[in-house]
């Protein structure tokens, strides 16, 4: 049997992982009504949706003018190459003499650009300052530390950091930028619906922890008047004298988090169910979950929200690639569209955006079944707010030993994770002079909005 003093240890952990991080939800829940607004509501929600393992961006977004397709279907031979009769049509409207194909497995995301809710970004990844072909090859300019690397390119995306050993992540000190937007709830300007990361670590915040299922912290707590053992259990423990310090404060906190679930959890039982269908998988539960959340931003009084979703799978060595990629982008197509419509669907498309990140791209050859690390990759950005229907960026010559190519297919980035970042960080509210303090390196590059979000009031 656990002993009094490990039982306190076993619920103090639960609190701190579970809903310790709401210790002011009486008060805002108090002001609801205060934190109510109607039309022109100012909220802004930013959402890092990250692919582990390194997604294959070269058949993400395929060429499909006759030279460039005929380039790259060379390149990644019958292996890798998807035939153009099964790449779904894309109407980008900014590529004179260039057309586009999204892998077949897509068709949410196709709806997506081809009615101008999402952008593609393209050639991104981490860079110390621009970086040629030429200046690589003669080693006169900075790379970004361990190049290729899962765990250092993973930190590289999530803290746009990519010359040192971050400690913080680029959301986490947006969040400490804005968190004082959310008055007293602060420690819940970001979410994470998928576990740690270190994209949402700031200096004084980091990410809250919540369940993409329906079950919140002490939701096993049925209140004091239960016989139910374990409820009984915890009753009698919070009522016993506390003879230290120590399992004063603990109890206080296991207190506060009951208290918090309870208020957490009815705010998302009394809001109005989404007619938005959300696919049944494990991202589609995660995006559900951030709308829910969203869904009750007023009755917590948030204003400025950073979330965190994530989908694993992506690393394609010897794995059969086109399928295992194939499944993983039509579950992401599936949730980001579900995701989409719901923000339609509670009226803050335009205050909503979704974005891309992964490790790496693959390498445009293939190893005989997969491929294997590469460098710049192509990504997507979704929400109202978006100047959607377009390639931001450039897209590169898909050539082996090409103008863009390292050697091997691994294809220099033409735009730095910081350049895309500010874009996002600008439309969030940051200003030119708070922009070094969320992204040390943008001074390193002349342009810092690439123009993919628009000015929305």
């Amino acid at each position: 049997m656990l002993t009094r003093r490990q039982f306190l240890h076993l619920l103090g952990g639960s609190a701190a992982a579970g809903l310790g991080g709401f210790a002011d939800l009486r008060n805002i829940a108090a002001a609801a009504d205060l934190n109510m607004k109607a039309a022109g509501e100012d909220y802004r929600a930013l959402i890092m949706l990250f692919m582990f393992g390194g997604n294959d961006g070269n058949n993400t977004v395929v060429p499909t003018a006759s030279g460039e397709y005929s380039q790259y279907a060379a390149g990644r031979t019958s292996v890798l190459a998807l035939p153009t009769a099964q790449l779904l049509p894309l109407t980008i409207t900014n590529t004179p003499g260039r057309t586009f194909g999204l892998h077949p497995a897509m068709t949410g995301m196709q709806g997506l650009i081809n009615t101008g809710k999402a952008g593609i970004v393209a050639n991104v990844g981490p860079l110390i300052v621009p970086t040629t072909k030429a200046q690589l090859r003669a080693r006169s300019v900075p790379l970004p530390n361990d190049l290729y690397s899962h765990s250092d390119q993973q930190q590289q995306w999530q803290s746009s950091i990519s010359d040192g050993a971050p400690r913080t992540g680029w959301g986490g000190r947006l969040g400490d930028l804005v968190a004082a937007s959310n008055g007293t709830n602060r420690t819940s300007t970001c979410i994470s619906v998928t576990g740690n990361n270190l994209f949402e670590v700031g200096t004084t915040l980091t990410s809250f922890k919540v369940s993409p299922g329906n079950q919140f912290g002490f939701d096993f707590y049925k209140g004091p008047t239960s016989t139910e053992p374990l409820s009984q259990g915890i009753t009698e423990l919070m009522a016993m004298n506390s003879p230290s310090l120590f399992e004063g404060a603990w109890k206080d906190v296991i207190a506060r988090a009951i208290e918090n679930q309870k208020i957490l959890a009815d705010a998302l039982a009394t809001a109005t169910p989404f007619t938005t269908t959300f696919p049944n998988t494990g991202l589609g539960q995660q995006f559900q979950m951030i709308a829910r959340l969203i869904r009750v931003r007023q009755a917590l009084g948030l204003k400025r929200q950073v979330f965190f979703a994530s989908i694993g799978g992506f690393d394609t060595h010897g794995d059969d690639q086109l399928q295992r990629q194939t499944e993983l982008l039509g579950a992401i197509s599936g949730a980001v569209t579900a995701f989409y419509n719901a923000t339609v669907e509670m009226d803050v498309a335009n205050q909503v955006t979704t974005f891309t990140a992964s490790d790496f791209n693959r390498t445009f050859r293939s190893n005989g079944k997969g491929s294997d690390h590469a460098w710049g990759n192509h990504h997507f950005v979704v929400g109202g707010a978006v100047d959607g229907g377009k390639m931001h960026g450039t897209f590169p010559t898909m050539g082996v030993d090409g103008p863009d190519d390292t050697g091997g297919g691994h294809f220099i980035p033409t735009t730095s994770v910081d350049q895309y970042s500010a874009t996002l960080a600008k439309w969030f509210g940051v200003s030119v002079g708070d922009m070094p303090t969320i992204l040390p390196g943008i001074g390193r590059f002349p342009v810092s909005d690439l123009g993919f979000m628009k000015t929305v009031t």
